[in-house]
C-alpha cells in the first residue's frame, strides 16, 4: 500500500472556507480519479513553523506506485491548478510518499 501524503500550511483568514472546499469538493474529486482507496484529513498539532497559519496532512491510499503515478499524470495537475487558484498566496505545501510496511 502507498501512503500519498500533502501537508498544508492554510492562512488562518480562510482556513473554514478552505476546509469547507477540500472536505465538499477537492477530496471527493480526487477520490472519484478511482486510484484511492481511502483517505484521511489530519490537522498537525506539533506546530513548528513561525509563519502562522494551520498545519494540515491529507493522506491517500492507493493499492500501488503504478496507480499513483496513473494520478499523477492523468489528474493531479488540473487538481492541483483549481487548488492554486483557488487560494494562490493563501498556502503553502509539500508532498510525500509513504509505503506501508508490514
Amino acid at each position: 500500500m502507498i501512503i500519498y501524503n500533502v501537508t498544508i500550511n492554510i492562512d488562518d483568514s480562510v482556513r473554514d472556507e478552505w476546509l469547507k472546499w477540500m472536505k465538499e469538493v477537492h477530496i471527493p474529486d480526487v477520490m472519484r480519479t478511482g486510484l484511492f482507496l481511502e483517505n484521511r484529513m489530519l490537522k498537525i498539532l506539533t506546530d513548528e513553523t513561525e509563519t502562522g497559519g494551520t498545519n494540515y496532512s491529507v493522506q491517500y491510499t492507493c493499492r500501488n506506485m503504478d496507480d499513483f503515478n496513473t494520478y499523477e499524470k492523468t489528474f493531479a495537475p488540473a487538481l492541483r491548478k483549481a487548488h492554486a487558484e483557488k487560494y494562490s498566496d493563501r498556502f503553502v505545501s509539500f508532498r510525500t510518499l509513504l509505503e506501508l510496511v508490514d
